[in-house]
């Protein structure tokens, strides 16, 4: 059975044998709240920009710190679709955040993960915010979920109820090693200047 986190709560990954799971998918997921317009004035207004939100995977080390030496190693994005150890892998980006259930995934391989990774920091981020004039305010039912994809079974899911008005990053939660095994961290803290990833990678620098 699944289990609803709220802000701030952890769960084990530790199965009930005492073995840890080995490989979870990591769905993300989030639509436009449809905006208020009536009148002759929603008929001729000009449809705004599709909001592309992006989800990324953060890898630090045990000092909180970016791992590796570079951006490949230190993170996994739409523009870097695999780590190179293939514990991490992102299954591509969705532009516009249509449709129902995830918008984006992404698969990890606990039982590979480099033995100096000790935190996987989940992240969203609104592209080109700015420019646009967007941020998460604007955003609803975003919800972060872990599925053991040995049975496809569902193990947490977090739903972001805040009002992240005027962010235009979050840090969603965060997969972390606590002795021999793994924990999930639901987080959703807001950023409020988020619009290139570099912005959320450089909090851990």
């Amino acid at each position: 059975m699944s289990v609803n986190l709220k802000k701030g709560e952890k769960i084990s990954l530790k199965k009930n044998d005492g073995t840890g799971l080995k490989k979870v998918m990591v769905g993300l997921g989030w639509d436009e709240a449809q905006p208020a317009a009536s009148g002759w004035r929603a008929i001729f207004a000009a449809k705004p920009a599709d909001i592309d939100c992006d989800a990324s995977v953060i890898l630090c080390g045990e000092n909180g710190k970016l791992y590796g030496s570079n951006i490949k190693q230190a993170c996994v994005y739409y523009g870097n679709l695999q780590h190179p150890s293939g514990a991490v892998t992102h299954q591509g980006d969705n532009l516009t955040g249509g449709g129902e259930g995830d918008d984006e995934q992404i698969m990890v391989d606990l039982s590979i993960m480099p033995p100096e990774v000790a935190k996987l920091v989940f992240v969203v981020n609104i592209y080109d915010a700015n420019v646009r004039r967007q941020h998460f305010g604007m955003i609803r039912n975003a919800f972060i979920r872990l599925v053991n994809t040995k049975n496809n079974t569902e193990i947490c899911r977090y739903n972001l109820t805040d009002d992240y008005s005027g962010s235009t990053g979050l840090i969603v939660g965060e997969l972390f090693r606590s002795g021999n095994e793994w924990q999930f961290n639901a987080i959703g803290k807001g950023v409020a200047e988020a619009s290139r990833l570099q912005k959320l990678v450089d909090m851990y620098k």
